[in-house]
């Protein structure tokens, strides 16, 4: 399968059109000054300073079950939210690189939605630092996969964009093609937590080919933001009933107090 078939069923661009793209960036950066992600000079591949003192970086202590940092310093490291504790996720631990906030929106955003790929390289080091326990725990990587008419649309999968170089960096086994998304989903954008989970129920499958690999295996499954957590366990669902031992979730933002949303 090849062409727009083949991009498809991977949910990648082709090698060579990834190897051209990059040619073509180096080639711009030797005639022009290199400029950071956000448009100002001085900066390699990453962003201002400016722009990088606004993010809100996750740094230990957060919480194992969902990334966030806590209301209150612990006595102790390690442990997990009120949320985490009385909802267990299917996932079993989380890791974000930042909140998500009017500062880190526009680089997301501009990623998903705005055909900015290069934000995915420097979003995949964000990750390789926040998630490092999981990474050090993990045997392969997923990335949370889009519906075909959604990745007709798009054109890739910001997922799968950062999954693929943070696999790289880190010398793990990336499968892009075991997890599927077999149900075009509506936006989960004003929805209610039930409503949330009920639109994502029974989306994902692992496919046969995929179930071979994934049997016995940890997972890092990879996706852009996590809000309520329902599209991530729904990933984990169909990967855990596919045999999976274990399911852990690395993301680049976290919404701070998404899951006390209205049920």
């Amino acid at each position: 399968m090849t062409g727009l078939d083949g991009r498809l069923r991977s949910g990648i661009k082709a090698p060579w059109a990834i190897r051209l793209r990059d040619y073509g960036r180096a080639l711009v950066d030797i005639v022009l000054p290199p400029a950071s992600l956000d448009g100002f000079e001085g900066s390699l591949g990453g962003l201002s300073a400016s722009a990088f003192n606004r993010i809100t970086f996750l740094e230990d202590p957060v919480c194992d079950g969902c990334g966030q940092a806590f209301e209150y310093e612990l006595a102790s490291g390690g442990g997990r939210c009120i949320p985490c504790q009385t909802t267990p996720q299917l996932f079993s631990r989380a890791r974000a690189a930042c909140v998500y906030d009017e500062h880190s929106r526009g680089l997301i955003l501009g990623l998903k939605h705005g055909d900015q790929q290069a934000h995915a390289k420097l979003f995949a080091r964000w990750l390789s630092r926040a998630a490092d326990p999981l990474i050090l725990d993990c045997d392969a990587v997923v990335p949370v996969p889009l519906h075909p008419s959604r990745l007709l649309q798009r054109r890739f999968n910001q997922s799968a964009e950062i999954a693929r170089p943070l696999a790289a960096q880190r010398g793990l086994t990336y499968l892009p093609d075991s997890l599927k998304r077999i149900r075009a989903t509506q936006s989960q954008g004003g929805k209610s937590l039930g409503g949330r989970k009920t639109n994502v129920r029974g989306a994902f499958r692992v496919t046969a080919s995929g179930a071979k690999k994934i049997e016995g295996r940890r997972i890092l499954l990879v996706d852009d933001v996590l809000t309520t957590g329902a599209t991530a366990n729904a990933c984990a669902k169909a990967l855990l009933d596919a045999g999976a031992r274990a399911v852990d979730l690395a993301v680049i933002a976290g919404v701070h107090g998404a899951r006390e949303m209205p049920k």
